[in-house]
């Protein structure tokens, strides 16, 4: 029989198993055929397949022919689930597995228990986590001869850790490789780079060992395509034995390879706009155009989607390659006291990438003298004229940039009835040129201006004022538009109070429905979306709806608000002490600056004051630049509707998981992209999980910043980035999606980053701290507008700290401690027992 003809077979040797069979043999099965076919020295066996697991009843005398046609004796039964070993999903160790099975009544009661385990507590904890539908999902079962293993472990042919793909990391133990698996005991630890092993070898594996090893990964990663966590065991005549293989599911994916001058070094941008989230693939292109429209705008002609450019799509995620600028003798040094303001982690990663010596510096800048010309005729005397206008008449420059918004207002697409391909055309021609043209620039001269006023005085007032006082002046900043929508959003749960049980307890998404059929009182909210609908959470990704679109995490912000009792926590009076400490603070600094540094006093006292005017307007430009945006979306909601009624994708929310071009491709063939967008699906799925996102990442996918040691940590807490002065302690809301979150009066808001989608759940939390960000960034300004401490660039704080920890932050030190209590007093807390009588 060969692998074409086992059809429903209930069991199949494992000799004719091959990898397109894994929906009959499942994944662990169908590598492991592949293997042998490939001429790797794999235990034989067979495997139980899911045909019989349909029919559910163990076929006994199949299994017990094809256990003696192995020659019997102890053998190895393991799980090979269908949604198991797969590129995303690993299972490991999630069903179970029985060694040493002898015996074809006790092999049959072995596949019998895998196959209940596949329905363990782990198991589906594990398939719910990923969010596998447990009715799509058969169980294989793997039967294969016992090795008596003299040494065994684990091979990765990428580092898990790091995620260098030029490296191979070995443990072994001798005997049972299981020990390694279970972590039961410590194992001889191998780290072999490239084709070189170690230099000295030791423990329980000799120096030819590892080269054998290091080769075999080899030729696994080559024959699958993919990074490979496989096992493998020694027997006592030094034979290798490979017993599984299966994809690494955590590495981050790689950045484009193949471009001249490698390595390449490459920095996450996204977070500056609270986007760690992966883009949809319509997001991510739309970006590109964005990108490569505005440098055409400056007079730089670039395709923003060639590889090698300056940004770059790495797992849906939005990089910078600054490869130029770190091998740049003028740039580096600047590079790195710019980075300053991402976080001492890149900070420290980027220290050591410019020690590397393949980062060497050379002689010349980073763009060539056109780029630098046309930059400095196009862009430079605008800029400089309007941040100047704009600094002598700030009423003035906030008055056009006003008019400017409600002229991007005015874009609306070509109108009903045309075709994908109309409107596609209409997205990347005229809204193009609205969305980039001259009203943008008429709102940057006021955004440029109050950057200037807002972070110059801290440096002329340097060893007059500290840096928490400085701060304290940008608090209860006026005209920022992000604020104002958050107090507009309080202002519809102060009238939401008389219809508080509606509001409260109806879930946001069925109140959103409500909305849509007109049955809700009136609040105000048609009059909020009016000014606001183009705003949500990931808003620079054009692929995620916006609250015009599902105005559902509004109403999640209504019943948020709903909770606050306390008159003076109100977000509107926090605003109004922000604001008031601010202007006390300036008046006091003002006096001490003058006294102590007459000239830059005066000069640091103008610019305050101008910030008071102009800073709070560092939000419009990405508000203002969103609005043609959301119109864009709304057309290409309309091109997806023509295609699904075609037959092209299965719903108009499908376009998103096309790129604009592969979308104007479609319009053009009409052939059908759903199985393409199922996967893109997939993939997006897989990647939203992700909770950790490398900053600094090579070419080769070392994450830089895993290389380094682990920062300081302050005893029983963490030290990250000071971002918004002040103190504050309170219970942890951990958030990673702020869609349906609410934090309730009082508790500090940890999340991965955040951007103004997230700030209305600022306006009942005491504090911030967030894994990465910026202080420029536009969390960290709300933050300091409201008054609230904040500390962000902790890694991994959404995952060190629980929901429930009582948290101590300072967001002047840029520290966070976990207060110590009895396990008794955390909130959710189950009662101790009573001490039992005497």
């Amino acid at each position: 029989m060969t692998g074409t003809d086992v059809g429903g077979a209930p069991v199949v040797d494992l000799h004719e198993v091959r990898r397109d069979m894994g929906g009959l043999v499942g994944g662990k099965a169908a590598n492991l055929g592949e293997m042998a076919a490939a001429g790797e020295r794999v235990p034989p066996g067979f495997c139980v397949t899911t045909a019989a697991y349909a029919a559910g009843e163990v076929p006994a005398e199949a299994v017990a022919e094809a256990y003696a046609r192995m020659g019997g004796g102890p053998v190895a039964v393991r799980s090979s689930a269908t949604a198991e070993d797969l590129p995303d999903a690993s299972f490991a160790g999630q069903q179970d597995t029985y060694l040493g099975v002898e015996g074809a009544d006790a092999v049959v009661d072995a596949v019998r228990r895998c196959w209940a385990s596949l329905d363990n507590e782990r198991a589906t904890a594990y398939r719910e986590a990923n969010e596998i539908d447990r009715a799509g999902v058969r169980m294989a079962v793997v039967v294969q001869r016992m090795v008596d293993a003299a040494t065994a472990g684990v091979m990765f042919t990428a580092d898990p850790i790091t995620g260098s793909r030029a490296r191979t990391v070995v443990d072994a133990v001798r005997g049972l490789g299981t020990a390694v698996v279970d972590g039961s005991t410590e194992p001889d630890h191998y780290v072999l780079d490239g084709d070189e092993g170690p230099g000295g070898a030791g423990g329980c594996l000799t120096a030819g060992q590892l080269k054998e090893l290091g080769a075999a990964g080899r030729r696994l990663q080559g024959l699958f395509g993919a990074p490979q966590d496989a096992e493998w065991a020694y027997d006592a005549d030094g034979l290798l034995w490979l017993l599984q293989s299966r994809p690494i599911t955590t590495l981050f994916p790689l950045p484009p390879q193949g471009l001249p001058d490698s390595p390449r070094i490459y920095m996450e941008a996204g977070h500056l706009q609270g986007m760690l989230r992966p883009f949809t693939p319509m997001g991510m292109s739309m970006i590109q155009e964005v990108w490569g429209g505005w440098c055409a705008a400056v007079g730089v002609r670039i395709d923003p989607h060639e590889p090698g450019g300056l940004i770059a799509d790495i797992g849906r995620r939005f990089y910078m390659d600054i490869t130029p600028f770190v091998r740049s003798r003028p740039m580096r040094k600047r590079l790195a006291q710019s980075l300053a303001v991402y976080g001492p982690g890149v900070r420290s990663a980027l220290d050591r990438v410019l020690r590397d010596p393949r980062f060497a510096p050379r002689p010349g800048l980073p763009f060539s003298a056109r780029t630098a010309l046309a930059l400095g005729t196009t862009l430079l005397p605008g800029a400089l004229a309007g941040v100047g206008w704009s600094l002598a008449r700030p009423d003035a420059g906030r008055a056009k940039a006003l008019a400017a918004t409600e002229e991007l207002r005015r874009l609306k697409g070509p109108g009903e009835g045309l075709s994908a391909g109309e409107y596609l055309d209409w997205v990347r021609g005229p809204a193009f040129d609205t969305m980039l043209g001259g009203a943008l620039n008429d709102v940057l001269g006021p955004v440029f201006a109050g950057i200037v006023a807002g972070t110059a005085p801290a440096a002329l007032l340097k060893g007059v004022a500290t840096q928490e006082e400085t701060d304290t002046v940008l608090g209860g900043m006026p005209h920022n538009v992000t604020t104002e929508m958050d107090l507009a959003l309080w202002r519809m749960a102060v009238r939401a109070r008389e219809h508080r049980d509606l509001f409260a307890r109806t879930p946001p998404g069925e109140l959103a429905e409500r909305h849509r059929r007109g049955e809700l009182p009136d609040i105000g909210l048609d009059a909020f979306l009016d000014a606001y609908g183009h705003r949500t959470a990931a808003e620079i990704d054009i692929g995620v709806p916006r609250w015009r679109d599902d105005p559902a995490p509004v109403f999640g912000s209504i019943a948020n608000y709903l909770r606050l009792d306390d008159p003076d926590q109100a977000p509107d009076r926090r605003f109004e002490r922000a604001a008031a400490a601010a202007e006390a603070k300036l008046a006091e600094l003002g006096a001490r600056a003058v006294r102590a540094r007459p000239v830059r006093g005066r000069l640091a006292v103008f610019l305050m004051r101008r910030s008071r005017s102009l800073t709070g307007m560092r939000e419009y430009a990405k508000f203002a630049w969103l609005i043609p945006y959301a119109e864009m979306r709304r057309q290409l909601m309309r091109a997806g509707e023509d295609l699904a009624a075609a037959g092209v994708l299965e719903t108009a929310e499908d376009i998103m998981f096309l790129e604009l071009g592969e979308a104007r491709a479609a319009a053009r063939d009409r052939a059908d992209r759903r199985d393409l967008v199922a996967q893109r699906r997939r993939t997006h799925l897989r990647e939203l999980r992700r909770r950790s996102v490398p900053g600094l990442l090579l070419s080769d996918g070392t994450d830089v910043e895993a290389t380094e040691p682990p920062p300081a940590a302050t005893e029983g807490g963490f030290t990250g980035m000071p971002a918004a002065p002040g103190r504050a302690e309170g219970r942890a809301r951990v958030v990673v999606d702020p869609v349906g979150a609410h934090v309730e009066p009082g508790e500090i808001l940890v999340a991965p980053t955040t951007d103004p989608g997230w700030t209305p759940l600022f306006m009942t939390a005491a504090g911030l701290v967030s894994d990465t960000g910026s202080p420029i960034a536009h969390g960290p300004t709300v933050a300091r507008e409201y008054g609230i401490p904040a500390v962000i660039c902790i890694r991994d704080a959404t995952t060190r700290i629980r929901t429930g920890d009582l948290l101590r932050i300072d967001g002047t030190a840029g520290t966070v401690q976990v207060v110590e209590e009895p396990e008794a007093e955390r909130p959710g807390a189950e009662p101790a027992a009573p001490a039992a009588a005497d």
